[in-house]
């Protein structure tokens, strides 16, 4: 992945006794450390309690903050530990295609599998700030795709967390071995073995993308395809390998025989459905509200998709609309 070309600027120091003003200053970090969270963590939902967290602690400290270092790397310290925290002796959180192989239409949905077995999608508006450099925005996009995520997920916490300092938001090793109380040789093995555990993900190289142009295009035509739900139209969009799952069900799909199949059978009841687009993870994403017997559209799946070239690499439905439709602000229901 590529780094960002600078670092946020640093936070000047805030004197202990200052507290008029704090609540304003340590809301100025609220993105930023959301989405290191969230990168640490792999869940929307999660990554903001860790931040609030990191706020409740970090106000209650005030008084011995002793401004020996910037307000952003003490918080930064505090956002760590809570994480690591949050994440000991706990399972990593996966996407479907990391966990098995692809299945065929055929095979039985199966059980739903818990919350914290999956990394969750995330608005940008949370963790992408407003304004910037565009190239460096286009950078941070990149270290939010779920590929990306997921392939932290990979990493032991500690190792995460450096591999994110360093590579995201290009910390000096000085600077990450005092935040995690180690030595810099401590540090720089770290990210050497995180480096060598990403390199067998598939999210070691970030996918080419068609310009804004084209990607409008397709996505226009993306939309035509599903809500006429004419599959051939649908399918010609899609790589011959692109994956096509259904959080919380393990069941993955990555041929297009199978997802026609799929589209046709079981899940025929997404036909005439509406999108309304949104943003998730640097990707384009929509909430699709499927037909309902009382009339009009009820929530159905929040679709993200990952697009290489000039393709769709493949589409995650998440299907929990009840936590994720509030999340993306996506109206309830949809009227006829």
């Amino acid at each position: 992945m590529t780094e960002l070309a600078s670092p946020v600027p640093t936070t000047a120091i805030v004197p202990p006794a200052a507290a008029d003003g704090l609540e304003v200053q340590l809301e100025q970090h609220r993105v930023e450390l959301t989405a290191y969270c969230y990168r640490m963590l792999g869940s929307a939902f999660e990554a903001e309690d860790a931040v609030q967290e990191t706020m409740i602690r970090a106000w209650k400290a005030i008084d011995r903050f002793e401004g020996r270092a910037a307000l952003r790397s003490w918080l930064y310290r505090i956002a760590t530990n809570v994480c690591l925290d949050m994440l000991n002796g706990r399972a990593r959180r996966a996407r479907p295609m990391d966990l098995a192989p692809a299945k065929s239409a055929d095979t039985p949905l199966g059980a739903a599998l818990s919350d914290g077995a999956w990394v969750e999608p995330m608005p940008d508006s949370r963790i992408v700030p407003v304004g910037g450099d565009p190239a460096e925005l286009m950078v941070l996009r990149e270290s939010i795709r779920l590929a990306f995520v997921a392939a932290l997920q990979h990493l032991p916490p500690r190792q995460r967390a450096v591999l994110i300092l360093r590579e995201v938001l290009q910390w000096q090793a000085t600077e990450v071995a005092e935040l995690l109380d180690t030595s810099v040789a401590s540090v720089n093995s770290a990210l050497q073995r995180a480096r060598a555990t990403l390199s067998t993900k598939d999210a070691a190289e970030t996918p080419s993308q068609p310009t804004d142009e084209e990607q409008r295009a397709l996505l226009a035509r993306y939309v035509d395809a599903f809500e006429r739900y004419d599959l051939d139209s649908l399918t010609a969009l899609l790589h011959e390998d692109a994956s096509w799952s259904m959080p919380p069900y393990e069941l993955w799909l990555q041929t297009h025989i199978d997802i026609r199949k799929w589209c046709l059978g079981p899940g025929i009841a997404c036909q005439g459905s509406r999108l309304i687009p949104t943003v998730a993870n640097g990707s384009p994403a929509f909430g699709q509200y499927k037909p309902s017997p009382q009339g009009g559209f009820d929530p159905w799946s929040l679709q993200v998709l990952d697009i290489k070239d000039d393709r769709i690499n493949g589409i995650i439905f998440f299907l929990d609309t009840p936590n994720f439709f509030p999340l993306f602000g996506l109206p309830p229901r949809l009227e006829a």
